[in-house]
């Protein structure tokens, strides 16, 4: 399984001081099959707790999510700044999820290197997968 975080993505968990250890933790709960939400078309959301607090005053991720495959994260949210995502936002991250997962190899290294996207570090080692 690899993990990657949007250039987006990667700002948000800058500023909200979220560490690459809660974003593994996310994707093998859902890897496990505990999915908060899945919208369809391999769009999931997944819960993150705040640092010593618990998920259910947390913030909120959407992961474009193929099971032992890839997982993108894309967007998230505090759950405090909004309920959930709307009816249009779930069809464009389905599209979104159509584009991403259709990626070659050689397309998702140059996306890597041109920094739209960043891959997360630690899953491999923490779920000794």
């Amino acid at each position: 399984m690899r993990i990657f975080k949007n250039k987006w993505f990667t700002r948000f968990v800058r500023k909200e001081d979220i560490r690459d250890a809660k974003l593994c933790e996310a994707v093998e709960d859902a890897e496990q099959g505990n999915i908060d939400a899945d919208y369809g078309g391999g769009v999931i959301k997944q819960r993150i707790a705040r640092p010593n607090e618990g998920k259910s005053g947390g913030y909120r991720a959407i992961i474009l999510f193929r099971q032992r495959d890839k997982a993108f994260f894309v967007y998230g949210f505090s759950k405090s700044d909004r309920e959930n995502i709307d009816e249009a936002e779930e069809h464009e991250f389905k599209e979104l999820a159509r584009r991403t997962f259709a990626f070659s190899d050689n397309e998702l290294e140059h996306l890597l290197k041109t920094g739209a996207y960043q891959e997360v570090t630690g899953y491999d080692e923490k779920t000794n997968l």
